[in-house]
């Protein structure tokens, strides 16, 4: 009884090691920020068939800043607009609670967009800016010229894509 009991414990041990060690590692992004929104979750989400992404480094917002990454979705379709999708990962949550709150001016009066992580809103040229614990990103539709209600909801439902992997 008491080998059983021993086992048991070790199991159960086991168990809740795997457990933390998998739940530590999901707080950390990939390595390739392009790779939290792939090409066809882009094409089915925007009804448009989208390529690959181009991907190249975002340029630090300030100085000793983290380097982003810019993924731009080209449109297969002449009349569709290119989606892009920039990411930057900084040190901690405070760091991009910071920078987020001080970028805000630079895109004019933000609204707000609620039950969308842990702070989001779009800004005048209808980009989608959110903050999930340290990492922040952008959604652009290219030609927001002709920016409707349902390309908010578009922009929102890749960002829900985007934070179900953070």
């Amino acid at each position: 009884m008491a080998k059983l009991r021993k086992l048991a414990i070790i199991a159960a041990t086991l168990l809740i090691s795997t457990c933390a060690l998998r739940s530590a590692s999901a707080n950390e992004p990939p390595a390739d920020l392009c790779s939290l929104l792939p090409a066809a979750e882009v094409t089915k989400t925007l009804g448009q068939p989208y390529d690959s992404p181009q991907k190249s480094v975002a340029p630090r917002p300030y100085a000793n800043t983290a380097e982003g990454t810019d993924c731009i979705y080209p449109a297969k379709a002449s009349r569709a607009s290119n989606l892009q999708f920039r990411a930057y990962v900084d040190p901690s949550s405070s760091a991009a609670t910071d920078l987020f709150a001080r970028l805000r001016i630079f895109f004019g009066p933000p609204v707000p967009v609620t039950d969308l992580a842990d702070e989001a809103y779009f800004d005048s040229r209808h980009g989608l800016h959110v903050r999930k614990g340290k990492v922040r990103f952008y959604l652009h539709l290219a030609n927001s010229g002709n920016f409707t209600p349902a390309n908010e909801n578009q922009l929102k439902d890749l960002a829900t894509r985007v934070i179900g992997q953070l």
